[in-house]
């Protein structure tokens, strides 16, 4: 055997004998099992068991979640029920009173309304001293309201845990309901303000408003701030998207809606405060949710007051007719997504609907469109007939308007036989409403662990929707007999050398017996799609970890081209056979009357060019993201 063989065979021998050496010493192993005991748990009151599995090698952590309980159905209306662990609130804990400085903003602009003036369509059976303002009817703001507590309600009997158990949460409820009728009841029938449709004097603040923004905070404090902020984001847009359509529905002004949603907001925290006080720690499910997130990201949404331009003109025949309007109603969703503290981007969408005062009276003119129209022809039947108009200017044109048709002897029926026998305006949109988008950057400077300013600088897209008024007319074809002989000969023709035009054998009008109707657009008012460019300032306050509100004030620009079209006269086009209108337009071109424009039957159109310069006060409601 080779040496080396031999010493490496005896080394191993040698380690063997010493490792076996080692365990000469130890005890057997003995395997104890602990006493176990059978026991029954109730578990009614667990919604789910978890078990935490950590990964050391990910050291991430694993929920699993057994789903036997999750998602039971709660109607334990009158059982107390307290979660270990929830933080109990104190009184001053969730009472930010951003619902004053709305509510101070809706006074303060309560002044800025119109006088009413009597609608045409009052004829017909409509309120007296009441306007028409916009055609925009909905009955959707009388349910949209309460989606506050239908959707508490809803995922409580669910079983979807909120901040509250049902005793505290009727109470808070009740209680917050209670303080908003005490007030809105209270200030509607001390202040007594006229609603704008005119039909009762209660109309600030708007209890639709309170009440829906009630319901939003019930779902923004038992759902929003601990479940998911997206159920704040749906709450509060309801709730404005409520007010905004009260506005449109000609039943409250904008200063009743912001008032409103002032007092929504701060009778809930009240509401939720006294009962903090009355519940202390019972009845409490779930704590607040933590956002521990440094930079300020956020979506928001907005509800503001628009100021700054005030009238449009436009020049007609040497003379400005100007339209004055009302401070906007201004609705906004916003979001930014920041790089660190301090710079980020983002982008905004806005509505804002501004309404004109006394737009009715521009309608109230179409019931008088047609004397103007053949007041025209009154110069060729005094021509014509010179025997029938031997009076005072007022005695000839109601002899002339008599052989039209109409009676003006009789008020039962001094339109019966008339060319028209019934004409009115009807206001279809009084409000001229931008619709922008915008793009930008953003900026914030941190005041403290709360508070921030902020500012940005936009550009966007401004689309505006027309203002509208629509004529109706109806009455009884008329037909105009005569002769019209052109003569193109030397010595014949007229000063500019057109062939002269001699009107014979005119005849008064009379009825074909045939009816006519028409419906046409009177009056719109339009503009370009324009460029728009926005700034603004704000202070930003964030009371919880995952919310903010935010007081601001924005300042836009955009140059837009405004086009009026007037057309008083279309509804002639079907009151008379085509000869007769081709006399009449040419009456109305020569004519020399105190309308005249020189333009005929067809429609006017008048441009204006206006430099728009925006102010917008409002508050944001904010999700930190």
């Amino acid at each position: 055997m080779n040496i080396r063989h031999y010493l490496t065979t005896l080394a191993v021998v040698l380690t063997v004998q010493a490792n076996a050496d080692n365990y000469l010493d130890m005890k057997p192993l003995t395997l104890e099992v602990p006493e176990m005991k059978a026991e029954l748990t109730d578990m009614s009151e667990t919604s789910s068991i978890l078990l935490d599995m950590t990964d050391p090698s990910t050291s991430s952590t694993m929920n699993l979640t057994t789903a036997a309980n999750q998602w039971k159905p709660d109607f334990d209306f009158l059982k107390s029920k307290t979660n270990p662990g929830v933080k109990p609130y104190k009184f001053m804990d969730d009472l930010t009173f951003v619902g004053i400085p709305l509510f101070v903003a809706g006074w303060a602009i309560k002044g800025d309304k119109a006088m009413f003036r009597v609608n045409a369509k009052a004829e017909q059976g409509g309120k007296k001293n009441t306007q028409l303002l916009t055609d925009f009817k909905t009955g959707i703001d009388d349910y949209t309201q309460f989606f506050g507590p239908a959707m508490v309600v809803g995922l409580k009997l669910g079983g979807y845990e909120g901040r509250s158990d049902w005793p505290r949460l009727l109470a808070s409820a009740g209680m917050s309901y209670a303080i908003m009728a005490a007030f809105v009841n209270g200030i509607k029938y001390t202040a007594k303000e006229m609603r704008p449709d005119g039909s009762t004097a209660n109309s600030w603040p708007s209890g639709h408003t309170a009440t829906a923004f009630v319901g939003a905070s019930l779902l923004h404090k038992e759902y929003g701030l601990t479940r998911s902020p997206w159920w704040s984001v749906a709450g509060y847009g309801v709730a404005t998207a409520t007010g905004v359509m009260r506005v449109l529905n000609n039943r409250h002004w904008i200063s009743d809606v912001m008032s409103g949603a002032g007092i929504g907001i701060m009778s809930t925290e009240l509401g939720y405060a006294l009962c903090d006080l009355l519940f202390k720690g019972k009845g409490l499910l779930r704590n607040d949710l933590e956002v521990n997130g440094e930079k300020p990201s956020f979506f928001s949404i907005s509800m503001g007051v628009g100021l700054g331009n005030k009238n449009l003109e436009f020049e007609s025949m040497g003379e400005k007719v100007g339209l004055k309007f009302r401070a906007a109603t201004v609705v906004d969703a916003e979001g930014a997504y920041f790089f660190n503290k301090y710079v980020g981007v983002g982008g905004r969408l806005r509505v804002r609907a501004q309404s004109v005062k006394d737009f009715g009276d521009f309608a109230n003119t179409v019931a008088v469109e047609n004397l103007y129209a053949w007041q025209g022809l009154q110069p060729y039947y005094q021509s014509a007939f010179p025997g029938d108009y031997t009076g005072t200017p007022e005695q000839n044109e109601q002899a002339y308007f008599n052989k039209l048709g109409y009676r003006l002897d009789s008020e039962s029926a001094w339109r019966e036989n008339a060319p028209v026998t019934d004409s009115y305006g009807i206001v279809k949109s009084d409000h001229i409403t931008e619709f922008t988008g915008s793009v930008g950057v953003y900026f914030n400077l941190p005041l403290s662990s709360r508070f921030s300013l902020g500012t940005k600088a936009l550009i966007g897209r401004s689309i505006t929707q027309e203002l509208d008024i629509d004529g109706h007319a109806e009455g009884n074809v008329k037909d105009i007999p005569y002769t019209l002989t052109l003569d193109n000969r030397p010595g014949h023709k007229d000063v500019s050398g057109d062939p002269s035009i001699l009107l014979d054998n005119l005849q008064y009008p009379t009825n074909t017996g045939e009816k006519w109707t028409d419906d046409w657009e009177y009056l719109t008012i339009s503009a370009k799609s324009s460029t728009s460019f926005g700034t603004g300032i704000s202070l930003t306050y964030r009371y919880k970890s995952n919310f903010s509100w935010r007081i601001f004030c924005d300042y836009d620009y955009t140059r837009k081209d405004f086009t009026a079209t007037y057309d008083p006269y279309h509804f002639m086009q079907k009151g008379m056979t085509s000869g007769a209108a081709f006399l009449t337009d040419a009456a109305l071109m020569t004519s020399t009357g105190e309308y005249a424009d020189g333009i005929g039957l067809d429609a006017r159109e008048y441009k204006s060019r206006k430099h728009m310069n925006y102010w917008t006060l409002g508050l944001s409601f904010l999700v930190n993201l």
